[in-house]
């Protein structure tokens, strides 16, 4: 019988030390997620730049031109919906025809997440 407690007790132990671990794993998957999907996006908008010699002016066009199947979903926000940081075109500066897309909009240079939380390790989502 003392032995029986004795086991039931490292048991006890060893599963009060490993729980916490055990929770936060859903998060760590999908900041896992979140990261990958960030480099894909980044990585898309600069093949997109180099290719056509302008930033994309949406998100959607990516995927029309087919640099994308679908905009990639962010786990932590929920949603298909991303920030999104667009080129600073300066007024005195006239651009080459070449730079701006047919609308001469200015395009998506950086994107991030909507989330307001924060990470495991304190930085938030939205300056990642």
């Amino acid at each position: 019988m003392l032995e029986l407690i004795i086991v039931v007790t490292v048991i006890g132990i060893l599963a009060t030390i490993a729980l916490p671990n055990l929770l936060q794993t859903p998060r760590r998957a999908n900041e896992a997620v979140l990261k990958t999907n960030l480099r894909t996006l980044r990585e898309v908008i600069d093949q997109h730049n180099g290719d056509k010699g302008y930033f994309p002016p949406s998100l959607d066009v990516l995927v029309e031109e087919g640099y994308l199947r679908d905009v990639p979903f962010d786990p932590l926000y929920g949603d298909f919906e991303w920030g999104v940081e667009y080129e600073d075109v300066a007024e005195e500066f006239e651009p080459a025809e070449t730079d701006l897309p047919e609308g001469g909009e200015p395009g998506i240079i950086d994107v991030f997440s909507l989330s307001e939380h924060e990470s495991l390790d304190g930085v938030p989502y939205s300056e990642w």
